[in-house]
């Protein structure tokens, strides 16, 4: 992921560049006044709506406009910003070009403040003038604005019915681009949408979402029904928008993996064409067995349909048992796919049923399901993994008498609330960057204030500390019984850790078997190599150490 304040340009029609950033090439941005004298050796700074372990006040970040002959020219200023983003999460808006190259269409925030993301709308300035104007008017959730071919229209991100208050659906709205009523044209579809991409007939868009526990990607009308893309057994790759392109002449072209291939590039001629692969950078896969992985379903106690991924070992025998090992996704609006992963892979090889649940607030299922998780963070989505659980423990060749779970992120948070409220169901976890106080989430994370949403309000106010307490892993930790290795980035500007670090004195001190061990770097999870296989090494042999100590139970 590109740091912020690193982006792409975006190119226009009319032989300039526009581009976003606090330091443009040749210029220096003026965002934040130069300290003289004495002033230029204190480091105090304004701290606002932002995470702990900010080193330095953020710029506001500005459009600038390079020809390519001449001098930059700049064409936003103020205290506001453009839209940015700390990774890992959804990539900041892209600035879209009017197709005749006069104007531009950007996200917007009104501070520079990591807290205040939250308050994005789109905007459109006068490239000649510098003129700005609302889109729509809307002040909060609006981004990545997407001109259409012909220019008379803008496609853009959007919560249904504006309600990012509450966890509903992500949809594509369209516009007018002379301003005016947006409607959304992904309703029906009634899936979390990623990306909204123009045809050439600037009629519709080419769209993708996670749909049960693969992608899905769609053509869709401004008016109709999405007609979806016959793209077999591949899963089209990508988290937080998916690595899929659409060509002047109808050729898309997408990267795409399987459940024992990584992904390759793959293109459809046209829409109506079947998938023809371009490359084959991953030929190595093949002479590797990996487990094969398929999608199973369950009613959840209040009657909706959960589904999950369930990975088997590459030998698997159904006349043995085998302990489950749970791996909970992050989000928790990231569906676990039927596809090529690694770590549920290597898991799998250690001859282990591997579960990668979807609880409520899973982006996969429709709104519905995806909005039970409000005010419900922790107790509803407990049960719908143990619901899942229980059905898979019908199955002759799962051990139910070991079972793991792990999970890093929000899969931390509902592995901490797991075995604090489940205490006896687990032979060892893995909590890994865990959410495990709300208060802390809101006072000290990136997100901040933005925190609210999840309690429907500030902890501080009303009577809102006692719903985030009784939200928090932490109020049960004193019960867990099941070894648990903690991990953590020491600087996880994300979930920072002192939650692991609550969570791990918690269970020390009541004689609980469990490590804390921490990674050095401002980041959400260690990325570079090194860093990444040795968390991935440690969690797998934290669990597979304590598995082997839990002797198995015959097969009646």
């Amino acid at each position: 992921m590109r740091p912020p304040g690193i982006r792409t340009p975006s190119r226009s029609t009319g032989g300039t560049w526009a581009s976003h950033s606090g330091r443009p090439t040749g210029r220096r941005s003026r965002s934040l006044p130069k300290r003289q004298g004495e002033a230029k050796f204190v480091g105090a700074f304004q701290v606002g709506d932002q995470d702990l372990f900010l080193r330095k006040e953020i710029a506001p970040q500005h459009i600038w406009v390079q020809p390519l002959d001449g001098p930059a020219k700049r064409l936003t200023s103020g205290t506001w910003s453009l839209e940015f983003s700390l990774p890992p999460g959804s990539a900041p808006s892209h600035l879209a070009w009017s197709p005749d190259g006069r104007q531009i269409a950007f996200a917007r925030v009104p501070v520079p403040m990591s807290g205040r993301l939250d308050s994005v709308s789109v905007r459109v300035v006068e490239v000649a003038t510098g003129a700005i104007r609302s889109l729509t008017g809307a002040t909060r959730f609006q981004s990545n604005p997407v001109w259409s071919p012909d220019g008379k229209s803008i496609a853009f991100w959007y919560p249904r019915d504006g309600r990012g208050d509450i966890n509903w659906e992500q949809e594509i709205y369209v516009v007018p681009a002379a301003g005016g009523t947006a409607k959304s044209v992904t309703r029906t579809l009634d899936r979390m949408v990623f990306n909204g991409q123009w045809l050439a007939d600037s009629r519709s868009l080419l769209v993708a979402a996670n749909d049960k526990t693969t992608v899905g990607v769609w053509i869709q009308p401004m008016d109709g029904a999405a007609k979806r893309l016959d793209v077999g057994a591949l899963v089209v790759n990508g988290a937080f928008g998916y690595d899929v392109d659409a060509g002047k002449t109808g050729r898309i072209a997408f990267v795409a993996s399987t459940a024992d291939r990584p992904g390759e590039l793959y293109t459809l001629d046209s829409p109506a064409a079947k998938p023809r692969k371009l490359t084959d950078f991953n030929a190595w896969a093949k002479d590797v067995k990996f487990g094969r992985m398929e999608r199973v379903t369950w009613k959840t106690q209040d009657g909706m349909e959960a589904d999950g991924v369930v990975a088997y070992p590459p030998d698997f025998d159904p006349a043995r048992r085998y302990p489950l090992v749970l791996n909970i996704h992050g989000g928790p609006t990231s569906a676990s796919k039927t596809s090529f992963s690694t770590l549920p892979q290597l898991m799998a090889a250690e001859d282990w049923v591997v579960f990668m649940p979807n609880y409520r607030g899973s982006d996969n299922l429709g709104n519905a399901y995806l909005a039970a998780i409000q005010g419900d963070w922790g107790a509803g989505p407990g049960r719908d993994v143990m619901a899942g659980i229980a059905e898979l423990r019908k199955r002759p060749y799962v051990d139910a008498h070991r079972t793991a779970v792990t999970g890093w992120s929000y899969g931390g948070y509902m592995t901490s609330w797991l075995i604090g409220n489940y205490p006896d169901e687990w032979a060892c976890a893995m909590a890994g960057a865990p959410v495990t106080s709300w208060e802390d989430e809101y006072n000290l994370s990136d997100g901040s204030v933005s925190t609210r949403y999840v309690l429907g309000g500030s902890p501080w106010t009303g009577d809102r500390q006692r719903i985030a307490r009784e939200q928090s892993p932490i109020t049960y930790a004193a019960k867990i019984k099941a070894p648990t290795l903690v991990m953590a980035n020491m600087e996880d500007f994300r979930v920072p850790p002192s939650q692991a670090m609550s969570l791990y004195h918690a269970m020390k001190d009541n004689g609980v078997e469990t490590e804390f061990i921490a990674f050095p770097g401002r980041m959400h999870s260690s990325s570079d190599p090194a860093n990444s296989r040795e968390r991935t090494r440690l969690w797998i042999d934290w669990v597979k150490r304590h598995l082997e100590s839990s002797p198995a139970v015959a097969m009646p």
